[in-house]
């Protein structure tokens, strides 16, 4: 790792406008964790303790990033030209639009995120390019963001649409009824759309160090049980293997589940077509 201050903390400086920078973000501490310069001391800070409480962690991070790419391209595969990613997070290998548009240059994306970071990275790096939008929105306003001006210029509401939930639901706190906000943007989507989801798997002893230190910083972060998390593609058709750890989903290599560490053991993912 560099020694420098600059490269440790590339955007010290820098006075954002409307960016509280004494709170952590989910998107800056995501983007920390896979080694991303986007993110502020404080970030840093709790990516650490997540890590000294699950040092795996930032493999996991990775994983995710890897079954977005597999999803995506399946997702293609099946005719999806429509994307939304909610909680998308700040730019980094492989997003959704690159992936998706490799597979089908007609493909439409519009990322969505509360990170006003988010937004001018995004913003930056799609300005070349008319079939990918960001909005700033909270995804717990469904009809908000379906309803938002840019994304209704992009997507056609009528025809089939693939809704990303990555690593996002599990930051819904249980007083803000997770399943029933799954429920609200799958009862606002076409036959033949599309959820992708994954979210934290409670396994004991790790997981509940690693949400002490979630709920500690940042008031969310919950690791819900195998059935609750299945319970979120109730009556939809599960893509197969169903809902798996990441590194089991459709992965390029063989990959044997007694092989999977604590940490690739942490999160459960699936995808699932609305009849």
């Amino acid at each position: 790792m560099p020694d420098s201050n600059e490269a440790q903390d590339p955007l010290e400086g820098w006075t954002p406008t409307g960016i509280d920078v004494t709170a952590p973000s989910i998107a800056r501490i995501y983007d920390s964790l896979l080694g991303g310069k986007d993110n502020f001391a404080v970030d840093r800070a709790v990516a650490a303790e997540l890590l000294q409480a699950a040092p795996g962690l930032a493999e996991c991070a990775i994983s995710h990033r890897l079954i977005l790419s597999r999803g995506v391209k399946f997702l293609v595969e099946q005719g999806i030209r429509q994307f939304v990613d909610l909680g998308s997070g700040l730019p980094s290998a492989q997003n959704t639009h690159q992936v998706a548009q490799d597979g089908a240059p007609e493909a439409r994306v519009v990322y969505v995120d509360n990170d006003p970071i988010v937004l001018a990275h995004g913003r930056a790096l799609l300005a070349e390019n008319d079939r990918t939008t960001v909005i700033t929105a909270d995804m717990r306003d469904p009809d908000g963001v379906l309803g938002h001006p840019d994304l209704t210029r992009l997507v056609k509401t009528d025809e089939p649409i693939a809704v990303m939930m990555l690593g996002v639901i599990h930051h819904i706190n249980d007083d803000e009824d997770p399943a029933g906000l799954v429920k609200r943007y799958l009862d606002a989507l076409p036959s033949g759309s599309w959820l992708f989801l994954t979210h934290f798997l409670s396994v004991g002893v790790e997981s509940d160090a690693l949400e002490r230190v979630m709920q500690g910083s940042h008031k969310t972060g919950r690791f819900r049980t195998r059935e609750e998390i299945e319970a979120y593609f109730d009556g939809l058709e599960l893509a197969e293997p169903g809902v798996v750890y990441l590194d089991l989903w459709r992965p390029d290599a063989p990959t044997d589940a007694d092989s999977l560490d604590v940490a690739q053991r942490l999160v459960l993912g699936g995808i699932a077509r609305k009849p």
